[in-house]
């Protein structure tokens, strides 16, 4: 049976989450009351249960015209600081 826990359970209490999935347990992880991961045992699948969202958006990164921007990034963070 796999139990349902919050993502707070697990980053507080994870050395117990993670005993407990290498002892057999399969464990899924909600944020905000949605199933986002399942953790289960080495060599066990989770593909039966998984549910596969597409993405809601697509990035269309390569679309974006490519610019060269003189300095190190350092030099543009000291800048946005003020520090420059």
């Amino acid at each position: 049976m796999t139990r349902t826990i919050p993502h707070r359970e697990l980053r507080n209490n994870s050395s117990a989450v993670l005993r407990e999935v290498q002892a057999g347990e399969s464990i899924e992880i909600s944020n905000h009351g949605e199933v986002v991961a399942i953790l289960v045992p080495p060599g066990q699948s989770g593909a039966t249960t998984l549910r596969v969202r597409k993405a809601r958006t697509r990035g269309g990164f390569g679309s974006l015209p490519r610019v060269r921007v003189e300095g190190t990034a350092q030099e543009a963070l000291d800048d946005l600081r003020g520090a420059g």
